[in-house]
Order: C-alpha cells, then structure tokens, then sequence
C-alpha cells in the first residue's frame, strides 16, 4: 500500500483514549484503550520519515522509529515488528510505560502536535501476539558458558534475552517470589497488568532462560558461590535506597515509603493476604504524597482506588510549564507539566511547597506542617492521616551482595564499572539503575542489552550481539 507523503498536512495527532474515571477507579485494570487497526495506521502516515529522525536520538535503544512508522502505516505489520524486536526486548513494556522522549525529539513537532510513536510501538507488538507472531526462538547451539544475572527488572530481562540468544546458558536470580523487579512490585496494574509480564516470562522460560525466585544473592546464596558456578554475573540489582524525610515527627504511625505501599497494594491485587497488622490503610483517609513524580502519581491513583477519603501531592520544585520555553529548546526532553490519568481521577496538587514537620497526636500523624516557596514564605498545615514519602531513590543497597563482593561506587552510590560495564571484581559487570541510577524503564532495558554485549565479548572474544 503506498503512503500518502503529505499526510502530516492532513491528519491531527490523535491522543491517547482512556476508559470513563467513573469505570476505571473501580477497578486495577489498565486504564488506556486500545486504537483500531485503521486508527493506528492513519496515526503512523503522519511520520514524515526525516533525512535526520531526532527521534532516533533521543531513543536510549536507538529504535527504528520512522523505519517501523513507515512499515505500519502501509499495513505491513510483519516486517515492522521484525524491526521492532531487533532493537527493543520489551516493547510491550515500554510501549505502556515509556515516557516517549522520541515523541518530544519529533521533528513534526517543532510546528505541529508529535507522532503518537509509544502507541504505535504497543500497536505493533501487541499484534504480533494476537496473531501468534510471536514465538519462542531457541538458540541452536550453547556455548557451554554459564552467566548469573542477578534481578528480574527490565534490565535484568533485557540482559538475560540476549546473553541467551547469543547461546550462553542463563540463570536470573530473584529475592521476591515472582520474577519481574519494580515491573511487577512497583507499577500498578492499571498502568501494566501483570498478564502482560507474565506472557513474555513465559516465552523467556521457554527459550531456556532459568528463573530461580525467593533467592537474595548474598544472604541465601554466596556471592562466593555464585563466583564459583558461573562464568560471569550481571549485578541488576536496581536502585532500592528510597531518599528519606528525616524530619521531626518522623517516626510517627502512618508514615510510609510509597514503595512499601505500591508493593503491598500490587500483592493485594494478585490476590495475597496482607497481614492486618502489617496493613496500610487508607480507606477514608486523608492521604498527602510528598513528591511529585511518576512514583507519586502511581500512589494517587492506588489511594483513589482504594478509597482515601481525599489525596493531595506536594512538590519541592516550581510548577513546570505547560509549554517549551527557551531553556529548553526542541530536541532536547522539557521538564513540563505532567497530568498523569491518576492526577484526573482527583487529587489536589500543590508546587514549591517544603514539608517542616509530622505532627501527630498519641504517636499518629495528625497534620504536616508545611512551608509555601523557596523563599520560606507563608506555613501553614495539611490534615493527613496518611504521608507518602514518593522522593526516589538514592542508590543501590548496599548490605549484603555489594559488600560481600567489595565493589567500588562512584560518587553518586552507584556501582563503579569501566566503560564495558565490568567492575573492579573480574567477570563482574552491572546494569540498569544500580549503574546509572533510578531512571527509565527504557534506560533499563538500554542498560541490559549493552551489558549484555559486553558481557558475550568478556567470555568469546567477540560478540554479534548488537551493543544497544
């Protein structure tokens, strides 16, 4: 089918579509709604197919952006999902959960609204499965090298694909009891149902990777021991040290890291008994998240499906924009404001705004004290029942595994590695936040392949693995 060239003349970007508030926070079911075919091929003929695709460089796994665009909108779904699978190990991940930078590098966007290019990668894969496209690939030769990747995250997965592909034989460790990381434990599922996970687990096992869950290398396991069995080991061990709010008052009741909370709620949802006294119960209360990020508006949404009385975020930083000013000039990602489909199921949301004080009343928090602006301006309160502590994260943690190996970290806390990913502890690479930080899941997925590489060169001499 020939494309229409001038498409993006005639056709408006069509943003994303979502189920009705009033159905969705009933539920922990994924809260967008799928494009039609036809939809989804108009959608992509608005890619102009740029001389210079600066979406291709803001990409961190450098995907085939206009080159898939260009395939999908012709309808020629095979070969664009060929493409697709060559540079991306989880495109139905980041397809759900990426926050597109391509989409802001898109030149149509200089004059004009961006490709929708994450709804057209989500398009792509996700036909691929319903039509049985996807199947497992089983390496037709093992080179007889053991590789232990330590966590299942994006990182750890994207890793663990490849170096099994290349013929390694390959063992992901998980201390928790269901393989995924942050996928499974840190995202609600109305933004990634577990399915989803779950299927592409299923495919990996099947292709010969060994999942060994409810191990924490290091503590049930030896890090001398793990260097015994294996050939190498690739550390996706994460960024788990959440950034605390030492405060007065911050030992009182009702104060939790928005981790512990997003966890207890996912295992809720899968159907696990939580203890009632280790329960965190926010039906009727008044719920504050400190912190305004992604991590932040995950708790937003779970506090409103979970009933909280109300929920209000605060937020250290100024309100970002709405629109690109000169400080930050395409191509480059702006810092702009961000209305999650959470923060439109309700939550009051307040900017520059310093948190002073817990103050509880018989060891329950009871009211935050609080400071409008930088300049320490007007104090006032907010009635909580409940506080989100929803800061990031620092580093990886650092008892057990780290120390038990003696590895270096860099300034920030990381683990230090030379420019092939290995660290000071030979055969030993890393990847994925502990190497670079808490970051993207598509940063992650980038980390894991070229770990990956890297680590197929350390045991061959040479790899043809692609090193993104």
């Amino acid at each position: 089918m020939a494309k229409d060239l001038k498409a993006f003349l005639k056709i408006r970007r069509e943003d994303p579509r979502y189920r009705p508030i009033a159905e969705r926070i009933k539920d922990y079911k994924d809260v967008a709604l799928a494009r039609s075919d036809p939809a989804v091929q108009e959608q992509a003929s608005r890619c102009m197919d740029c001389g210079t695709p600066f979406c291709h460089w803001a990409c961190p796994i450098a995907s085939y952006v206009p080159e898939w665009n260009d395939l999908l909108s012709r309808g020629l779904m095979r070969p664009g999902l060929e493409l697709l699978l060559a540079i991306n190990s989880l495109p139905e991940i980041t397809g759900r959960l990426c926050p597109a930078l391509c989409e802001y590098s898109c030149a149509l966007g200089i004059n004009d609204d961006p490709i929708t290019i994450r709804e057209n990668e989500l398009a792509i894969i996700e036909y691929g499965f319903s039509h049985n496209l996807i199947k497992p690939v089983i390496p037709d030769q093992r080179t007889g090298k053991k590789i232990a990747i330590i966590g299942s995250g994006p990182a750890g997965l994207a890793a663990a694909s490849q170096l099994n592909q290349a013929g390694h034989t390959v063992v992901v460790f998980e201390k928790d009891d269901k393989v995924g990381g942050m996928l499974r434990y840190g995202i609600p599922d109305f933004k990634l149902e577990k399915w989803v996970l779950d299927r592409r687990i299923a495919l990996y096992q099947k292709e010969g990777i060994e999942f060994i869950v409810g191990t924490c290398v290091g503590k049930d396991y030896s890090a001398q021991k793990l260097l015994k069995e294996f050939d190498s080991i690739c550390l996706a061990i994460g960024s788990r040290a959440a950034r605390d709010l030492n405060i007065p008052g911050r030992d009182s009741s009702g104060i939790y890291f928005a981790l512990d909370y997003l966890t207890q709620s996912n295992r809720r949802v899968a159907g696990e008994k939580i203890p009632e006294t280790e329960e965190i119960n926010v039906k009727g209360k008044k719920v504050v998240v400190i912190g305004g990020g992604d991590t932040g508006s995950d708790c937003v949404g779970t506090a409103n499906r979970q009933k909280a009385g109300c929920v209000t975020q605060i937020e250290i930083m100024p309100r970002p924009p709405q629109r690109r000013g000169e400080e930050c000039p395409w191509p480059k990602y702006p810092m702009l404001l961000k209305t999650s489909t959470s923060h439109q199921e309700g939550a009051a949301r307040y900017w520059e705004i310093l948190t002073k004080r817990f103050i509880a009343e018989a060891g329950k928090l009871k009211r935050i004290s609080c400071v409008k602006g930088a300049a320490q301006g007007d104090s006032f309160e907010l009635e909580a029942d409940i506080a989100l502590l929803a800061l990031g994260f620092l580093y990886p943690q650092k008892q057990g595994l780290l120390r038990e190996l003696n590895l270096e970290l860099d300034d920030r806390g990381n683990i230090k590695t030379d420019n092939a990913y290995m660290t000071k502890a030979k055969g030993v690479f890393t990847a994925g936040d502990s190497h670079r930080g808490q970051s993207l899941v598509v940063w992650a997925v980038a980390e894991g392949r070229r770990a990956a590489y890297f680590i197929d060169q350390y045991l061959m001499g040479r790899s043809d693995l692609p090193i993104i």
